[in-house]
């Protein structure tokens, strides 16, 4: 299967396995029926058990759904929530300060770090303090 496109990815970077999928019934002793996406109706629906492997949930990947208020053209605003931290880079000849801003509708790990005095003229109401 040396350079075989599978799942839209060659080689190395192709996933071992895919799913998780609903099991729709069990054929014979070692084949299931799967309930596969539209996305992968070229791949036929009935594996053998050595294929399958079972599904352990875990909470890291329930996707949190929080309704995005959309303008008429599909996009939406990013708005700040918070400043999780502060920072002074050190340039050659000049000093930037950063703060790292939480936005809504991302999670901690999405911060990113932006330029203070910016932050500040666009949204003054986080930097009550």
């Amino acid at each position: 299967m040396k350079g075989v496109l599978r799942f839209r990815k060659k080689g190395k970077l192709s996933p071992r396995f895919v799913g998780p999928f609903e099991i729709l019934e069990r054929i014979g002793s070692v084949a299931y029926r799967l309930a596969l996406p539209p996305s992968l109706s070229a791949v036929h629906n009935v594996f053998h058990v050595s294929m399958l492997r079972k599904y352990l949930t875990d909470p890291l990947h329930m996707v949190d759904f929080e309704p995005l208020q959309l303008n008429k053209n599909l996009s939406y605003e990013e708005k700040p929530v918070q400043v999780v931290a502060r920072e002074v880079k050190v340039l050659r000849s000049k000093e930037v300060a950063l703060v790292k801003v939480l936005w809504q509708n991302h999670q901690f790990e999405e911060a990113t770090w932006e330029r203070e005095d910016e932050m500040r003229a666009l949204h003054s109401e986080l930097f009550q303090d």
